[in-house]
């Protein structure tokens, strides 16, 4: 009894903030893991390696299996979840804190989804700024296929030139290369993409959410429902930049085995991509992006809302009538 006391009154003393970044970074963790294997195949889709998409997706899954072992499956994993923790403590942290600016800042507004669409938006674009390197670090580790034959290998990547060993080898190595601006290559489609995409992910989930019958709110099926959908609508409306986005992360790895040009900007590597392969190549992956962001996005909002109740975090409600006192007072003082 004493123990509940003690541990209720340490999560009473907790900042809100700090219960917010808590809960997103669990959420972040928990869904990025789940769906690893599914991230590994789509980014090697993404990212033109021909041996995968010709096999397809139960092809790719057994010969990582047989060249790679289990382990292969959560290549790169290790700085993807040591990105999507801080990411997603961020996001989900600045989207409370924006929305709660905006209301408070601009006491007209309407509480609505357009104001849970431009305070996703802003959030995804700081959570993006705050850890794109660990990104880029992830999509390089996971373009790499250890086992592939002689020829697969020099025909993909020079191997002692380019492997990376580790997430610090290849932070080290992206930034002896090409300094700082080598660790943000691709933040630009991946700010374009974010922008609508997180918007739109937290304008649907919170509208589906309202239409749920009050004794049906704490369902948690229903919310991996909503999660769902909202990820699939946001995920397409969105996908060709975060094709864009992958190859410019990895192009130089591919431009040194097929000794091309490195592709430029945002723009001009959509357009190329559309000219020399395709706009098929644009949504390369997306059916596989289907089976990832439906659990990925269901469990991250469910995981959220869960995480809240046991860290004792309020309702949006009741922080938004407790800071309107708070100001009241303050005003009257």
């Amino acid at each position: 009894m004493a123990e509940g006391e003690e541990k209720n009154g340490i999560l009473d003393s907790m900042p809100l903030f700090t219960k917010e970044l808590i809960a997103g970074g669990v959420t972040g963790g928990i869904a990025k893991t789940a769906v690893a294997p599914l991230e590994r195949i789509k980014i090697l889709f993404q990212t033109r390696r021909d041996e995968f998409k010709r096999i397809g997706l139960v092809g790719s899954i057994k010969k990582i299996g047989k060249t790679e072992g289990l382990m292969g499956f959560y290549r790169g994993n290790g700085a993807s979840v040591a990105r999507i923790v801080p990411y997603a403590a961020l996001h989900y942290m600045a989207y409370e804190e924006y929305r709660r600016w905006i209301i408070f800042g601009f006491p007209d507004t309407t509480r609505g989804p357009l104001l849970d669409l431009v305070a996703g938006s802003l959030a995804g674009g700081t959570a993006v700024l705050f850890t794109y390197p660990l990104d880029l670090v992830r999509t390089k580790l996971a373009y790499q296929v250890v086992g592939s034959t002689k020829a697969q290998a020099k025909a993909v990547i020079s191997l002692e030139q380019i492997l990376y060993r580790g997430i610090t080898d290849c932070f080290s190595r992206t930034y002896r290369e090409s300094g700082f601006r080598g660790l943000y290559r691709g933040v630009a489609p991946s700010l374009y993409g974010i922008f609508p995409y997180a918007g739109l992910k937290f304008y649907f989930y919170e509208e589906m959410k309202r239409h749920v019958p009050p004794e049906h709110k704490k369902d948690i099926s229903l919310k991996l429902v909503c999660g769902s959908v909202a990820g699939l609508l946001g995920q397409t409306l969105t996908y060709p930049l975060d094709v864009v986005r992958r190859q410019m992360q990895v192009e130089r790895l591919y431009a040194v085995a097929k000794e091309e040009t490195i592709r430029r900007g945002t723009m001009q590597t959509l357009i190329k991509i559309a000219r020399e392969e395709g706009w098929k190549q644009l949504f390369s992956g997306l059916s596989i992006n289907y089976l990832k962001v439906v659990p990925s996005v269901a469990i991250g909002f469910t995981v959220y809302d869960v995480m809240k109740l046991h860290l004792r975090v309020p309702s949006r409600e009741e922080t938004e009538a407790e800071d309107v006192t708070t100001r009241k007072r303050n005003t009257l003082s």
